[in-house]
């Protein structure tokens, strides 16, 4: 936690603005999982990505050479030209050779400067685009773990920001070569010029050194502090954006941007003290330059008068000394840059070094269809904190074409015993069996087109309906996606769209109803076609007709597959074959439904508590209630 005390609020608040209470995010939560520590392969980590297009960093360098040469020769030129064309009479051959190789001087400096920069741009982009593919195809298979605990924001901040500021530094890292290079050729051609001249004029250097040594620590410490806060803020925006329904349902809409203008606050305090460490040297830099221009005029002038100097010479040495500070200067603000992309390259690269606690075992095991949909969990121990374990020593078995509901409280581990079905999870424990497999033997990709999932939150993507019932098959013809759909009750509501199958959905289809958007995944589900069919409390945000409607279609698209049905609403899941009840993480009774309901223990308790008023509603005014929903 970080605290902006009273003397700062009363110096930084800005007029109307509410001074910040207190800055706390989860960045906790991420210096657990990435540590603070600075890497230093991060350089050679980046090479890797820049490595496929060296010819075109290398084709870049030499540009660079070239027209640092030329930054070099020009004010040898210009002097010569003073010295022998117009000095003492004047010599206009000598004048015209030094035209003739100023002109020669700037086209190849322009032609230096266009190749540097088309070459080193198309490199930055390619990197780029290579390192974001990378980053988020590496987050396409990290564990849910970490995602269950990373906000969105902080992801993107690693995506967007920091690349962007890689992409800063890779335009700019080529110059900083000829930067060197330039500073280092003006020192020996002034010094060639006139040693003590150019010794004089180089005497403001060690100044620059000492204010360096006393600048990098802390400028260090800022830029890093502003990356983090940075990241802080993004998370909070992507959080209050997704929540926004809750947030003005709640009313909560001052508390919310109390919490934001905290953390953008703190931002705007450490962005500020990065730029000004950022700037600071601009100034400094710049005096030591007029410093330096005024001992060559002084000096070199007082030479010039009593002979020991030609004019040409002065002037080349003003120009170098204008271009001595130049480098300096560039290289101090591409410090600020490298700063902020070696922050960024490390960050980047930790993304990319997430480890993948679910990966193939090299022999792994390709399902099929031939294999008989049987689930079988062994003494199964799972906790997403392995010392609070969620599921203890459970055994059940679900059998080829079986349909078998858990039922049990909130918190009792339905749900994650069907992610470990999927494979979503790595058991502590035991083991979980698919077609007779454990699922740490087989391969991800077969599992996943076994087992199809429909979760309680539908979760639908920018697209057609058409490509979103279709999502997990994108082999599936639209006959296949139509039947489907009819299969579940969706297909009347897509027709009355002008645009049938072929509507496009908004972001996670929010143009359609709760209850549509529902039916389509059990859509997307059946297309799938898969030997397991799990519905991980799928009718529970669906209104009561519209569950009885999916009831009978489940009757149906349920045979010849194996299901594992959850839900709360216990009518859902009366007609299963078996149904498993699990209370705190423990299997506690198994049967039927009117072998449970005789048991009279839980699943009695919670039926006759909740459930059986609406299941005792007759099934003509059901059909009647459809009826009429139907015609409106």
């Amino acid at each position: 936690m970080s605290v902006v005390d009273d003397d700062e609020r009363e110096v930084a608040a800005f007029p109307g603005q509410r001074p910040p209470r207190a800055s706390v995010g989860s960045h906790k939560i991420e210096e657990e999982v990435f540590g603070k520590a600075y890497d230093p392969q991060t350089v050679r980590r980046i090479w890797a990505y820049v490595h496929p297009y060296r010819l075109k960093i290398y084709l870049s360098v030499l540009a660079v050479l070239v027209f640092t040469g030329t930054q070099l020769a020009i004010p040898l030129i210009i002097g010569n030209a003073i010295d022998t064309g117009m000095v003492a009479g004047g010599n206009l051959e000598n004048l015209t050779w030094a035209i003739i190789a100023f002109a020669i001087a700037i086209l190849v400096n322009f032609a230096a400067s266009w190749v540097q920069e088309t070459q080193v741009g198309q490199v930055a982009e390619n990197v780029l685009f290579d390192m974001r593919r990378a980053m988020f195809a590496q987050l396409q298979r990290v564990s849910l773990s970490y995602m269950d605990k990373t906000e969105v924001g902080r992801l993107m901040s690693r995506l967007q920001g920091d690349v962007n500021s890689m992409q800063e530094f890779l335009e700019t890292s080529v110059i900083s070569v000829g930067d060197l290079v330039l500073l280092f050729g003006i020192v020996v051609v002034l010094l060639s010029l006139d040693p003590f001249l150019g010794l004089l004029t180089m005497a403001t250097m060690p100044i620059l050194f000492i204010v360096r040594i006393f600048w990098l620590p802390p400028a260090k410490r800022a830029f890093w502090a502003a990356h983090e806060t940075n990241s802080l803020t993004n998370g909070a925006m992507a959080e209050g954006i997704n929540g926004v329904r809750t947030v003005q349902n709640l009313d909560r809409q001052k508390v919310n941007f109390d919490l934001y203008d905290d953390k953008a606050y703190h931002n705007l305090r450490t962005q500020l003290t990065g730029s000004k460490y950022a700037q600071v040297m601009v100034p400094i830099v710049d005096s030591l330059t007029g410093l330096s221009m005024a001992t060559v005029v002084i000096v070199g002038g007082a030479m010039v008068l009593n002979g020991s100097m030609q004019v040409g010479v002065i002037v080349a040495f003003i120009f170098y000394i204008q271009r001595f500070f130049d480098p300096i200067r560039s290289l101090t603000m591409q410090y600020s840059i490298m700063q902020r992309a070696m922050t960024s390259g490390r960050r980047i690269t930790e993304v990319l070094d997430l480890p993948v606690v679910i990966q193939d075992k090299p022999d792994a095991v390709v399902l099929t269809g031939d294999m008989d949909g049987s689930v079988a969990f062994h003494d199964v121990v799972f906790g997403y904190d392995p010392k609070r374990p969620v599921l203890k020593n459970v055994s059940f078995r679900v059998n080829p074409g079986e349909t078998v509901a858990l039922v049990g409280p909130t918190g009792s581990g339905k749900t994650s015993a069907m992610a470990l079905v999927h494979r979503f999870y790595e058991v502590q424990g035991g083991a979980v069996l698919v077609g007779g497999h454990d699922v740490r033997n087989v391969t991800q990709e077969s599992l996943g087109e076994q087992v199809a999932m429909v979760l309680q939150e539908p979760f639908l993507f920018t697209g057609t309906i058409f490509e979103n019932i279709r999502y997990n098959k994108a082999s599936a013809s639209r006959d296949d996606v139509i039947a489907a759909a009819k299969a579940v009750g969706a297909h009347e509501f897509i027709s009355r769209f002008a645009n049938g199958y072929d509507t496009m959905l908004e972001q996670r289809g929010s143009n359609l109803s709760l209850g549509q958007r529902q039916l389509l995944s059990f859509a997307r589900a059946l297309v799938a076609d898969a030997k397991i069919l799990v519905l991980d409390e799928a009718t529970a945000n669906i209104d009561s007709y519209t569950e009885r409607q999916i009831q009978k279609a489940l009757e149906v698209l349920l045979e010849g597959r194996t299901g594992m049905v959850i839900a709360h609403r216990l009518a859902t899941i009366r007609g299963a074959d078996r149904i498993i009840v699990l209370q705190n993480g423990e299997k506690i009774e198994e049967g039927n439904h009117d072998q449970l309901m005789e048991l009279g223990g839980l699943y009695s308790k919670l039926y006759n508590m909740n459930y059986a008023s609406f299941d005792d509603i007759p099934d003509d005014l059901v059909a009647q209630a459809n009826a009429k929903a139907a015609s409106t």
